[in-house]
């Protein structure tokens, strides 16, 4: 089967954003309404079922070969149709679709990108891994990088003539990026030597493009130790002359490649730089202040990522509902043989993904679309709204998408254990979204000590009012009373926890450190019904015109409220016992 966009979802939920924001009063945005929006999405939703999705299987069968020439250079060859994808898609125009039309972007804002990257990202992950790269990679350049880096770089990325590559774990430094040890030799003429190993690079080397753009933390000699000495250097694979032409081989081999549960075709690479002492790289912003500047590109991905959580959902489910419609299997009451859609229990299943998808799809539309707001009026509440959103969006995201790949697997049976039907891959693509880019535990810690603690509670309790003013409207209405209800409990549950768990001096670091996942789950369901509520309340304001569709948006709201929002009072019963039984077990 193959993969679909879901169009009325998107064009709705883009619509509802733009509207919730405030973007059709921002006048940076005058041109890129909703109506913008959805001609956009109807290219890329041709591209990503006519283009990128046949290729997904090839890729995951193939996966990338490394040939180790003779020149030492390390070369990584990616699957069949690969590169006239990759041609396909520069010169459409997509990489640089919310990126400056200077550059040779297009421009958009980023709550027109966010379902078109989806859609890429459900069609073919392994493929569209680059996208975030070139997106926060580009972000940092314009925000940190010299005039010259600039109009030497950003015009090749941004056009996709050039990719760009995030190098930032050595084999003895992951998470922990303070203990890296890549050197930065000063030279007289202001650029670096750059000297070191990094691993787990993503497209790091590739047959795609002529040059790649390195990204690349290290430290000089008389750096601070620790993250306080971080500096951000760009290694071009091929040197780069002031007029942007191609110079001599810079001194940067790939020097392997790893071989992965998942995402085959995505080439993840182990780099080498500075092997003969030839390495040249160039300051990115100020020496020692290279976090600052990469976390623009890792809040970006992190972004995508809680993205790509909701993609594989939708992929997922779209295979699931599909097999479930053809597949007979056991009989109805009346003795009938039946499809198994018709079994209440894998209805279950599927209105647990279908749910789950579309309330975290809603979720990540209003995120972009803040974004937008915030960079039009730099509007601090929004800023902060974003800011704590963002670690909930990417780590329950893509926790969900592991459970749901789980269950398309379930639906399937026996044959979804085997690889011929190709739900196997949707499993082993999604293990690594709760991994990368900081894992759910960091996404968790992040949140109650830099975005709960930091603010002492404060952008949370809004966005708890928000919720509770919401769901209050809820609970007159029949069908959605009892969910409405739950949320008020859970809410004023979580408000409290706040005061006595999350903000209390009494708490050691330890045991909130051991409750902040069972806490940032109770806050991904949260959201969820928050924003299934919102979509409702919104069609009450503007009104839809398919109401077959509303009905069934209703069912799942109606539905995720018994089978889903429950496990939130489970998770704050967690949070409530901080720290029960971590310091007696002994390992």
């Amino acid at each position: 089967m193959n993969y679909q966009a879901p169009y009325k979802d998107m064009q709705w939920l883009v619509a509802q954003a733009y509207q919730q924001q405030g973007l059709n009063n921002v006048d940076a945005l005058e041109g890129f309404d909703p109506e913008l929006a959805n001609a956009v999405m109807e290219e890329a939703a041709k591209f990503a079922s006519g283009v990128l999705a046949p290729l997904n299987g090839v890729g995951d069968t193939q996966g990338c070969r490394f040939q180790n020439g003779y020149d030492h250079k390390g070369k990584v060859i990616t699957p069949d149709g690969w590169k006239d994808a990759y041609q396909q898609f520069a010169e459409s125009g997509w990489i640089g679709l919310a990126l400056p039309e200077e550059y040779g972007g297009q421009g958009l804002p980023k709550y027109i990108a966010q379902p078109v990257n989806e859609m890429w990202l459900s069609a073919n992950l392994a493929f569209v891994m680059f996208q975030a790269l070139a997106q926060g990679g580009s972000e940092i350049l314009q925000a940190f990088a010299s005039e010259s880096i600039q109009q030497r770089y950003l015009p090749k990325i941004v056009t996709g003539e050039w990719t760009i590559a995030m190098a930032l774990t050595e084999p003895n430094a992951g998470s922990d990026l303070g203990a890296l040890n890549t050197k930065a030799i000063p030279q007289a003429d202001g650029t670096y030597k750059i000297k070191g190993q990094k691993i787990y690079i993503t497209y790091g080397e590739h047959d795609l493009t002529d040059n790649i753009a390195h990204l690349v933390l290290a430290r000089t000699p008389d750096a601070p130790a620790g993250s306080r000495g971080i500096s951000l250097f760009i290694v071009p694979k091929y040197q780069v002359a002031d007029d942007g032409t191609l110079g001599a081989f810079n001194d940067v081999r790939c020097t392997g490649i790893e071989h992965k549960l998942g995402l085959h075709g995505s080439p993840t690479c182990s780099i080498s730089y500075g092997d003969d002492d030839a390495c040249v790289g160039e300051l990115v912003g100020e020496l020692n202040q290279g976090l600052m500047a990469m976390f623009v590109l890792m809040n970006e991905a992190r972004l995508s990522c809680g993205l790509q959580g909701v993609a594989l959902g939708e992929l997922g489910y779209q295979r699931a509902v599909e097999y479930a419609k053809e597949r007979t299997q056991g009989s109805n009451e009346q003795g009938e043989r039946v499809a198994i859609i018709e079994h209440a229990d894998v209805k279950r299943m599927l209105l647990d993904m279908r749910s789950e998808t579309f309330a975290l799809r809603a979720l990540g539309y209003q995120i972009a679309a803040q974004i937008d707001a915030t960079e039009a009026s730099h509007d601090t509440l929004k800023k902060n709204r974003v800011a704590l959103l963002t670690p909930i969006f990417k780590a329950f995201a893509t926790e969900r998408a592991n459970v749901m790949a789980g269950q398309v697997v379930q639906v399937y049976g026996g044959m979804g254990f085997v690889e011929e039907t190709g739900v196997a891959q949707i499993l082993r693509d999604a293990r690594i979204t709760t991994i990368y880019e900081g894992t759910t535990g960091i996404q968790a810690r992040d949140l109650v000590f830099r975005k709960v603690r930091a603010d002492k509670g404060v952008t949370l309790t809004l966005l708890l009012d928000e919720m509770r003013d919401l769901a209050t409207t809820f609970v007159s209405d029949n069908a959605l009373s009892a969910m409405a209800k739950d949320t008020l409990q859970t809410v004023n549950t979580l408000g409290a926890l706040l005061n006595t768990h999350l903000l209390s001096e009494e708490c050691d670091p330890t045991s909130l450190s051991a409750i902040s996942v069972p806490f940032l789950e109770a806050m991904g369901i949260l959201c969820c019904a928050w924003q299934l509520f919102n979509v409702l309340a919104y069609t009450q304001t503007q009104g839809h015109h398919d109401d077959a569709y509303m009905q069934n948006v209703k069912a799942l709201t109606v539905f995720y409220g018994a089978y889903r929002l429950p496990a939130a009072m489970a998770a704050l019963k967690t949070v409530e016992q901080a720290g029960a039984g971590l310091s007696q077990y002994e390992f």
